[in-house]
């Protein structure tokens, strides 16, 4: 096969993260980005451990846990009575991981570590301000299309990796059907510099159902001491974007929240739409699909940037043993791996964590407390939760897949 150089749409994490894997097996890389340069975009910020481990594998842990927040522990919260209804104690997995714990680092921090990493190798190219504009391909190769400032300008790749978000233009050149939906609701966030740990009595990681408007509550470092406070609520779907993000019904929804008897500084606020969609195929010719432009989901459980991670470890390793000579083969596990974890896994988890901190029946509502509870208080049940929760158990399923004739 052709050794030409392997083409990478979106400076993401996820595109990061196979750029340098790549490039640490002697593969040349060029990374196309639409925007003129890394953004500070307070999105994603937590790590579970099976990711911390991946994350390992290419010295990058002691960078993200230096640059984030350590949480051993998170809590569930019942919103209506203020009942702390469980606590989850990550040293249960003492023996089963070297990393215990979640950090709490903001995707952002790890896209510019992974920069200034790129940066200094020769094999890698970066390339901003260049959106995607059209794909093509043919069993030699493939062609990338870019509206770059001078004009539109075609690069040739070997293969090429579709890292550019939910609305992935290279998945769409490819055609290939992003499948599931779209909840009516959209999710605000709001970022405040307000002490939660100190007045509320959290821990940086919080779960708070509520029949009405459940919350997410967690903390992230910010780029100083004491950090910031990101708080989730869902919205009701007739109201406009403005009415959402003005800063009546902010400090409404917040006050309710946690009444203050003044206003709350808020340093961010956003509001997005939440999907459950997974791409029909993850790869397709010489064309293959990674994070966001393979499946997204809600945020609730932090598995969405954590999937991608997982999704860039496992093909940066088998692309670059396809790219050495070995079967492309590897390519359909790669596939058959992550797009089955993301359906049975990922898309499950998530949406069940939504149905159950919003669960509006009370039998409903208590029944899910009180399994909480049971859990939490039961040492080796909490260990098989936490393992879940942290992604272990994505990671041993996706690992336990093989081609059907294990040809591979």
């Amino acid at each position: 096969m052709a050794k030409d150089r392997i083409l990478i749409a979106g400076a993401g994490p996820v595109g990061l993260l196979c750029a340098l894997s790549l490039v640490k097996q002697g593969i040349p890389v060029t990374v196309f980005e639409a925007m003129d340069s890394l953004k500070d975009d307070p999105r994603a910020a937590t790590t579970h451990p099976a990711t911390l481990e991946l994350l390992d594998t290419l010295g990058l842990e002691p960078y993200v846990r230096e640059h984030g927040l350590v949480a051993e522990i998170f809590h569930f919260w019942d919103r209506p009575t203020g009942e702390r209804v469980a606590l989850f104690d990550h040293k249960l997995l003492k023996n089963d991981t070297k990393f215990p714990y979640v950090v709490q680092c903001e995707q952002f921090k790890l896209s510019y570590h992974l920069q200034s990493l790129l940066e200094k190798e020769p094999l890698c190219e970066l390339l901003f301000d260049h959106p995607v504009s059209d794909v093509t391909q043919d069993e030699n190769g493939v062609t990338l299309t870019c509206d770059t400032p001078k004009g539109p300008k075609s690069f040739k790749g070997s293969y090429l990796i579709g890292s550019d978000g939910g609305r992935s233009r290279v998945r769409k050149a490819i055609d290939v059907p992003f499948e599931g939906f779209t909840f009516p609701e959209r999710f605000v966030v709001f970022t405040t510099p307000f002490d939660f740990e100190a007045n509320r009595g959290f821990c940086f990681r919080n779960y708070i159902a509520d029949p009405d408007e459940w919350c997410n509550c967690f903390k992230v470092a910010g780029y100083a001491p004491p950090g910031l406070w990101r708080l989730v609520f869902p919205t009701d779907p007739n109201q406009s974007d403005e009415e959402i993000l003005s800063d009546a019904s902010a400090q409404a929804r917040l006050q309710k929240f946690f009444p203050l008897g003044e206003p709350y500084e808020i340093v961010h606020r956003n509001l997005y739409k939440i999907h459950q969609r997974v791409a029909a195929t993850f790869y397709k010719g010489r064309v293959v699909l990674a994070g966001d432009s393979a499946h997204v989901n809600n945020p609730i459980g932090g598995m969405g940037l954590n999937g991608g991670i997982h999704d860039a470890i496992n093909l940066g390793e088998k692309l670059g043993r396809v790219w050495h000579g070995e079967t492309e083969r590897l390519l359909e596990l790669y596939d058959l791996q992550r797009r089955t974890v993301a359906t049975e896994f990922v898309q499950e988890q998530t949406i069940q964590n939504k149905k159950r901190l919003e669960a509006k029946d009370p039998a409903t509502r208590a029944k899910f407390l009180q399994e909480l509870r049971e859990i939490s208080g039961d040492p080796e049940r909490a260990r098989k939760f936490m393992l879940r929760s942290g992604m272990f158990e994505s990671l041993r399923r996706a690992n336990e897949i093989v081609l059907p004739d294990a040809a591979a």
